[in-house]
């Protein structure tokens, strides 16, 4: 048998008509809302990414389809024009080629390292503090300090590496890290290893210190090695940091500019351009904005298609 809930009396429903707390949310003035608040709050963000992002990228559009010096000239308009002289250059291709390269180089050695480092350092052990200031150190200087205290090592004529290799034996004559397309390469793949290895360092050390320390103990009850722990445990659970760490180093190598710019000036021979410094080069050494928009354009869509790539497969990853 069922039995019906009362109906409810004419004086519950008065009194419930007559919540003060209901009387007092019916009376906040619109601007007082919490719709209205959540748009003031979010207003000086949105008005900063239209103005320095949005804006610009539509301004850039415009100039990567007309004649756009940098200096007096006319501002007609040529099509596509711009993106086939960009693909055309003789320096295009081989500016993607060494791009593409560095990048690989640099990502595959900086954070391999960076995971040994943040092994190294995970338990907290007596001087474990003072090694991660040590190795983090090198990330709080500015990336421009950094090329230029490394190519006044790199100096063959007044560089402490060159006299140091010279005095030891190692060389008769002074060595030029950055004489040879090779030695550059390595040269700068050293200073961004030296200065980056900290930072990537921390990302992967918060990681590991968020794994819960029962699974290590239950593995080593079980009697798993420390390859297995590492290869089962320690690698799935720091995949989000993992994948942090690769998407910031393959976007900020692909974006090489500040490294080369210093220490080689895209020398010798044109082998060490980038194409960001391929970008420059077009906007301010040939003057000319147009090309340097479309190219600009180019990298930005080639960023958003392996970001996409990059959090696709990493999904695909969790999945499985």
């Amino acid at each position: 048998m069922q039995v019906k809930a009362p109906a409810r009396t004419a004086a519950e429903h008065r009194a419930r008509q007559e919540d003060p707390v209901r009387k007092a949310r019916s009376r906040v003035p619109l601007w007082r809302s919490r719709k209205v608040q959540g748009l003031g709050y979010a207003a000086p963000t949105a008005v900063f990414v239209a103005v320095f992002f949005v804006w610009p990228l539509l301004l850039v559009g415009q100039m990567s389809f007309r004649d756009w010096p940098l200096l007096a000239g006319d501002l007609g308009g040529n099509g596509t024009e711009n993106y086939t002289d960009v693909t055309d250059s003789t320096l295009f291709w081989p500016a993607v080629r060494f791009t593409l390269l560095y990048t690989v180089i640099v990502t595959v050695i900086l954070l391999g390292l960076a995971l040994l480092l943040a092994l190294l350092v995970q338990e907290s052990r007596p001087g474990t503090g003072f090694f991660r200031t040590v190795y983090f150190l090198p990330g709080a200087l500015g990336l421009a300090s950094a090329s230029l205290l490394f190519w006044g090592l790199y100096s063959p004529t007044t560089g402490p590496l060159s006299r140091t290799a010279e005095h030891l034996g190692l060389a008769g004559e002074p060595v030029s890290f950055l004489g040879t397309p090779t030695s550059a390469l390595l040269s700068t793949v050293f200073l961004v290893v030296w200065k980056f290895a900290g930072f990537y360092m921390l990302i992967l050390l918060v990681g590991l210190q968020r794994i819960p320390h029962e699974l290590y103990e239950s593995a080593r009850m079980d009697g798993a090695s420390r390859t297995q722990i590492f290869r089962s445990i320690t690698l799935p659970l720091l995949r989000p940091s993992l994948a942090l760490s690769l998407l910031l180093c393959v976007t900020g190598s692909l974006l090489a500019f500040d490294q080369f710019f210093v220490l080689t000036k895209g020398g010798p021979d044109n082998s060490t351009v980038t194409i960001v410094q391929l970008i420059y080069r077009e906007a301010f050494q040939r003057l000319n904005l147009g090309t340097a928009a479309a190219l600009s354009l180019l990298v930005l869509a080639a960023l958003l298609l392996l970001n996409v790539l990059q959090f696709r497969g990493l999904r695909h990853a969790d999945e499985s």
